[in-house]
């Protein structure tokens, strides 16, 4: 396959893996809710989420091998045999303490005291929460430790497509599976079981598939090297830290907020945070293939073309993300009360307070773009943990006071922290650099933020009105729309017509 081909079908299964994300988060909400109290379901999530936070290490570690293993190349296959097996080594040892400290959770009770509004079925469902958290451990020991190291070198032969498509039937198996187990009656144990035995039964070909494409590119397993395992794990550590605090930002709220919810509350939350998972989804679709183009912009130097892809990121927060939010705010309460079965209230200030959080994160993703396309650790390292401190914080203070929206008001704080922090930084080196920061078309992103953000509040607290509010707001986000046209550079100009051109022919 060439390389071209490689790349279009890479793209493509990624796409597709966003889109079963999406279609999965949309629909079996109602599904579990059809079956499941709103408590059982948050105590699922719950389960998932800590699952995912114990696992942000070990991923650390193989994203750090995957950059090892492409800096080695494919020429080198006894180098590439001691890096892959010492690095296995050190995953197994990773996963073996993720299994003890899942252990150690049940032997300090730690599940009960989250969950103490389960009632007369706390010790019951306290019981089957830690073996489904038990079982996702040692599953995660035996699948993905080596297996993901194995997944992650078939990237230097250029499987990297073929990984991609495996990787898109074992988790849409992963999500399906547990989910029709459901509507076969299963508990929160039975429903684990069945997904850890999906887990193993799909991972048995790609085990056999990975194993037979190593063994044609003279890839074996050898004795570890202690040193080489230590070193890279130790130099894995910046990224595997980072990665947990975000982390911490994205799953871990729901265990912070546990104790001070409940379960039913993290229900709630969790769906009502779908929609803004879904809109950073959709984001994610538009962004990804602009950031290669970006980075090479970076790379020469090239003040106008830089310009030109920060000027389309932004484009895409002003015209779509905006304006899409604006719309959402208005009619979401009506569809989420069918959604979940009327079975979890709705917070009209949590919803859009969450959705603001992705708005924001839009306008930062050129200074994201910047940091970690080139690398800049340290500087990442530190926003992820002001971010992660200022989240948790936020969401003990807050919650507290002002219920489950507080967590909105900490992540909403703890992303806008994180994208003046992301600016400053690239701003910085695009000066060192010898480029700069489009400061016009910037304020004028901000602007649309903020216009959006005014129009939600009134939305809310004026709901009476809220039709002429979206008419008045839209108004203006087109008229700023119109502003940020004008500071467009002639190229961006030319490239967004030509997308429009083609888009009108298509039609």
């Amino acid at each position: 396959m060439s390389a071209s081909k490689r790349i279009l079908s890479g793209t493509i299964a990624s796409w597709v893996q966003i889109a079963v994300a999406m279609a999965a988060q949309i629909l079996l909400v109602p599904l579990y809710l059809s079956f499941w109290d709103a408590a059982t379901y948050g105590l699922w999530l719950a389960v998932l989420s800590f699952s995912s936070l114990l696992s942000a290490f070990d991923l650390g570690f193989q994203e750090y091998m995957t950059y090892e293993f492409l800096k080695l190349g494919d020429r080198f296959p006894k180098k590439m045999s001691r890096l892959l097996s010492s690095g296995m080594m050190v995953a197994v040892i990773l996963g073996l303490i993720q299994v003890v400290v899942v252990l150690l959770i049940y032997w300090l009770d730690i599940l009960p005291m989250i969950f103490k509004d389960l009632g007369s079925s706390l010790k019951e469902k306290a019981i089957q929460a830690f073996y489904v958290l038990f079982i996702q451990s040692v599953i995660w020991l035996l699948c993905n430790t080596v297996g993901g190291l194995l997944n992650r070198v078939m990237a230097t032969f250029g499987y990297y497509p073929r990984m991609a498509w495996w990787s898109v039937l074992t988790n849409t198996v992963l999500l399906v599976a547990p989910a029709i187990a459901v509507v076969f009656g299963a508990d929160l144990l039975t429903a684990g079981l069945v997904m850890a035995g999906a887990k193993v039964a799909f991972d048995i070909p790609v085990w056999f598939d990975m194993l037979r494409l190593l063994k044609k590119h003279h890839i074996k397993v050898i004795s570890p090297s202690f040193e080489l395992g230590w070193i890279s794990f130790r130099r894995s550590t910046n990224l595997s830290v980072t990665g947990f605090l975000e982390n911490i930002r994205q799953q871990g709220a729901r265990l912070i907020m546990s104790p001070l919810v409940g379960a039913t509350g993290i229900a709630v939350f969790s769906t009502i945070r779908t929609g803004s998972n879904v809109a950073l989804q959709g984001l994610r679709t538009i962004i990804n293939p602009l950031m290669p183009e970006l980075m090479t912009f970076l790379h020469k130097r090239d003040q106008e073309r830089t310009e030109v892809a920060f000027g389309t990121l932004w484009l895409v927060t002003i015209a779509v993300i905006a304006p899409c939010l604006l719309v959402v705010q208005t009619f979401i309460p009506v569809i989420y009360s069918a959604w979940t079965r009327g079975k979890l209230s709705f917070d009209p200030w949590l919803f859009a307070l969450l959705s603001l959080g992705v708005l924001v994160f839009a306008l930062s993703q050129p200074g994201i773009a910047v940091v970690k396309g080139n690398n800049l650790l340290k500087p990442q390292l530190s926003i992820s943990i002001m971010s992660a401190v200022i989240a948790v914080l936020g969401i003990i203070i807050f919650v507290p006071l002002f219920g489950i929206k507080g967590a909105g008001v900490a992540l909403l704080l703890s992303e806008i922290a994180a994208s003046v922090a992301f600016t400053k930084v690239a701003e910085k080196w695009l000066v060192d650099a010898g480029l700069q920061w489009p400061h016009q078309g910037f304020r004028i992103a901000l602007s649309s933020v903020a216009l959006t953000s005014l129009g939600v509040i009134m939305m809310i607290i004026i709901p009476n009105y809220e039709h002429l509010i979206l008419c008045v707001s839209i108004l203006l986000l087109v008229w700023n729309l119109y502003r940020y046209w004008l500071t467009l550079p002639q190229l961006a100009v030319i490239k967004a017509k030509a997308i429009l051109n083609g888009f009108g022919n298509k039609n």
